[in-house]
């Protein structure tokens, strides 16, 4: 019997105003509102031995008494984010609650800040070794007191647990973290991730699936037909990039824009709130020809931080004729991408394979829980051969297992490595693994003259293994979130594969020593600019960055004294550089004990959450009553927008509801829907308290702020 959830696969202004609004916007939120599912999880079973979409057990007849708004306020200054988000954990119910919620944050940002407000107290959390953290926030759990706690489960996935919230209280987390901005071909682009999509577990290689890793990436999901949509969010941005924006866009939610002096601009949401089911971006332009200051400098504690941008070889450079090239295209058909990422990826490809010129070599995989190579080795990219290649992509279908990893290795095998033609992997998927790790380790080990290229498809990717694989591959990462996007998004992509790349890239600096971050340094495509981060002791004079261009010495040199001041960079530099530190462990080049001791120091000086330490905070007042019961639950997730529910979890829905929890010693479950909903009263109701009571934390946040 097959213990997979998917099926077998296919081989094819005034207060009065103030309080109107907040009323209005209330009154918009309870309607988004609905009632989500209460999680409990049941003892996992260690002998699953194939993969699995990991979602908790939970009872088919209890809806969840706490429920969850988010407000999140975004302050861009040149080319760093400084982001707060405020979550509002709202318990409806008649016990005191536990609450634990799973979400997305940019890999590349630095989680630095965390406050609790709970009643008219605002407790300021402290940054602890992980261990040390847990146990502080379980002993508070245990007294009664109010606690909250941040870890992280993957470089972009954060756990909040709330303990202790009363009956018919709501308790505000604030989180704040720092994230740069990224630009590809002149355009400048800032991404806020919403929601984590469902992550497919593989079996390890005793066909024995890693629980450890199901219970950190699992959590409820809701089915989009039987429930609206949870966790409503507002988002306010405040762009200030240095210079006059111009094409201010977001290409999947619909925004409002406000003037303000000429390189500042205010975007929110035009329907005030939105579901957590898709990642939120906001792109803009430079309307002046070369605007961008591309060196910042801070100075924190004695220490120099650095961020340059630098600039890849001008636009014209292409060759005569592009270099005969071997091009292996690798699509993901699994149940993660039914639905529109099904279609997007399907036309990406098309789109790659018509770009082929009869120089060109190729191949294509897909694959699933299972892998189908088109040919038995690439071949000589003619007209009948490609054609053949189109019509076995118009043929693909989503569904099974994401078993990336054996797809990756097949890509990675190389009969010819003498062979001078340019080898490329195109990697088009949404990445919705759990095994990060032995998908960087391979590659890392593997990639011998290939160079990566991910595409990342869908609402809601996995922006970490996409960026990570993009860096140790040696290539580069798009974002396809829309089928709209795909002529634009990929012809980008394939032009800037035919262009000349800048190899053997190092960089160092003049005046005093200095660390920089990549430690490795990514190759250089036009249009994409490499962001190098520096600390020293000494004040730099200049940067210097050289490489090979075309088999000829290529050297850009910086004068480091044009730098403007910058906010945030030493938080950057440390996350990066804990990134490198990351990348040296699966790589075998430092010990896990080694690595883990090194990220636990550095997110102890700059007091940032890491896979080593978390942010706790602690109210110091007992509030439950010694023996009140306290009631653990998971709050449920959105499925990521244009996700299909049929075919990720199969026939699951036709006999759950019913049959409650599982019993102790049983396996996780693929999935147990709830049976739906509360009346719409109470839903109503709860909303409105939920936002009114959410007004008063922020109002208290920041008039403390001010203090």
């Amino acid at each position: 019997m097959n213990s997979s959830p998917f099926p077998a696969p296919r081989r094819g202004g005034s207060p009065l105003i103030g309080a109107v609004s907040l009323l209005l916007i209330s009154i918009m939120l309870a309607l988004s509102l609905a009632p989500a599912v209460s999680a409990r999880q049941a003892a996992p079973a260690d002998d699953i031995t194939s993969g699995v979409l990991v979602l908790k057990t939970r009872s088919g007849a209890t809806p969840a008494a706490v429920q969850l708004g988010t407000d999140m306020d975004v302050t861009i200054t040149g080319q760093t984010a400084r982001v707060k988000v405020v979550q509002a954990f709202r318990n409806t119910g008649r016990d005191w609650a536990e609450a634990t919620y799973l979400y997305p944050l940019p890999d590349d940002g630095a989680v630095d800040s965390l406050k609790m407000v709970i009643g008219q107290r605002v407790i300021i959390g402290r940054i602890n070794r992980r261990e040390a953290a847990r146990q502080i926030y379980e002993q508070a759990k245990a007294e009664g007191r109010g606690a909250g706690l941040v870890e992280q489960q993957r470089p972009n996935m954060f756990t909040n647990r709330v303990a202790n919230i009363g009956p018919g209280e709501t308790v505000l987390i604030e989180i704040e973290y720092q994230a740069p901005v990224r630009r590809v071909s002149g355009e400048y682009s800032f991404r806020l991730p919403l929601v984590v999509a469902p992550r497919y577990v593989p079996a390890t290689a005793g066909g024995v699936r890693d629980v450890a890793t199901a219970q950190t990436v699992g959590a409820p999901v809701l089915d989009p037909r039987r429930h609206a949509p949870t966790n409503p969010v507002s988002i306010t941005v405040h762009l200030n990039p240095g210079f006059a924006p111009t094409g201010v866009v977001s290409p999947y939610h619909p925004i409002r824009i406000a003037n303000g002096t000429v390189s500042e601009r205010t975007i929110s949401l035009t329907q005030t709130t939105v579901p957590a089911d898709r990642d939120f971006e906001l792109r803009w332009r430079s309307s002046e020809t070369d605007p961008t200051v591309s060196l910042f400098r801070e100075r924190v504690r004695n220490q120099d931080y650095l961020m340059a941008v630098i600039e890849p070889p001008a636009a014209g450079r292409r060759r005569t004729a592009p270099s005969p090239r071997e091009l292996i295209f690798v699509i993901d058909n699994s149940g993660s991408m039914s639905g529109d990422s099904m279609v997007q990826a399907r036309e990406s490809l098309k789109l790659a394979l018509r770009s082929l010129t009869p120089a060109d070599r190729f191949n294509v995989i897909r694959f699933d829980d299972s892998l189908t190579e088109l040919f038995d080795q690439p071949v000589s990219a003619t007209t009948d051969q490609v054609n053949l290649a189109l019509r076995f992509a118009g043929q693909l279908e989503a569904q099974g297992g994401t078993e990336m990893l054996p797809a990756l290795r097949t890509a990675l095998v190389d009969d010819t490595p003498s062979d001078r033609r340019v080898r490329q992997v195109i990697f088009l998927t949404d990445g919705s693994i759990s095994n990060e790790d032995d998908m960087l380790r391979v590659l890392g080990t593997d990639r011998g003259r290939s160079r990566v290229f991910m595409v990342g498809i869908g609402s809601a990717p996995n922006s970490f293994l996409m960026t990570r694989m993009a860096e140790v591959g040696r290539g580069t990462y798009t974002h396809i979130g829309d089928t709209r996007e795909v002529i634009a998004r990929m012809s980008s992509l394939l032009d800037r594969l035919t262009r000349p790349v800048v190899t053997d890239l190092r960089v160092y600096g003049q005046g005093g020593d200095a660390e920089f971050t990549p430690v490795d340094l990514p190759d250089l495509y036009e249009g994409e600019p490499l962001v190098v981060l520096g600390r020293s002791g000494a004040r730099l004079g200049r940067m210097t960055v050289s490489g090979m261009l075309d088999g000829r010495p290529w050297t850009r040199r910086i004068d480091l004294s044009q730098a403007v001041d910058g906010h945030g960079i030493g938080k950057l530099w440390g996350k990066r550089r804990i990134t490198d530190i990351e990348v040296a462990s699966r790589l075998g080049q430092m010990t896990d004990e080694a690595a883990a001791e090194a990220i636990g120091q550095l997110g102890l000086d700059f007091s940032i959450v890491t896979r080593e330490t978390s942010l706790v905070a602690v109210d110091s007042t007992p509030r439950r009553p010694e023996g009140a019961r306290l009631t653990q639950e998971e709050l449920p997730l959105n499925l990521p927008r244009g996700w299909d529910f049929d075919a990720l979890f199969g026939g699951a829905v036709a006999t759950a509801g019913a049959e409650g929890d599982a019993a102790a010693g049983d396996p996780l479950e693929p999935f147990d829907l709830p049976q739906t909903a509360t009346v719409w009263e109470s839903t109503l109701w709860s909303g409105l308290g939920l936002m009114t009571i959410a007004g008063l934390g922020l109002a208290i946040i920041r008039r403390r702020r001010r203090v």
